[in-house]
């Protein structure tokens, strides 16, 4: 089943990937790898901001990170200009949680991304990761998420 099939039969429409906000490329393809920009939390138009601990949930941040991971698929897809299949392995995500200093669930935020990566790509979005708390994210947001990708030659 291609990669565009599995997104439909999750019901996951790839948004248009967000624009840089400052002076930094979305993604950078180097020897077979590509490298793609952490990447906010979108749903239905709006940045999730806020803090985990404070004024979001886990339930929400878990949302949060799953959302910057639909949003790292829709780079990536632009990236390979329109090609998913080109995905190998989704090597590593970073993911930052903007959190107060006593919440210590990082890592079940970040499985928003992770799990839709392995939802997604199967074996090859198993991946190594990062799961790091952050007094404070661009534009206020609760969570961010970066990747790297190995690319089929």
């Amino acid at each position: 089943m291609s990669i565009d099939q599995k997104l439909k039969d999750l019901g996951i429409t790839l948004p248009e990937p967000a624009a840089p906000v400052a002076s930094y490329r979305p993604a950078v393809e180097a020897n077979g790898m590509l490298y793609v920009s952490g990447q906010l939390p979108f749903i239905n138009g709006e940045i999730v901001t806020g803090k985990l601990g404070a004024d979001v949930s886990l339930e929400r941040g878990v949302e949060a990170a799953r959302a910057c991971g639909i949003m790292l698929i829709a780079q990536i897809k632009a990236a390979l200009g329109g090609d998913l299949e080109r995905v190998g392995q989704i090597v590593k995500l970073g993911g930052f949680v903007a959190s107060v200093p006593d919440f210590t669930d990082q890592p079940k935020v970040v499985n928003g991304a992770s799990d839709l990566m392995e939802q997604v790509f199967g074996e090859a979005g198993r991946h190594a990761r990062s799961a790091v708390a952050t007094p404070v994210l661009p534009l206020d947001a609760a969570v961010e998420v970066d990747a790297i990708v190995a690319l089929k030659s």
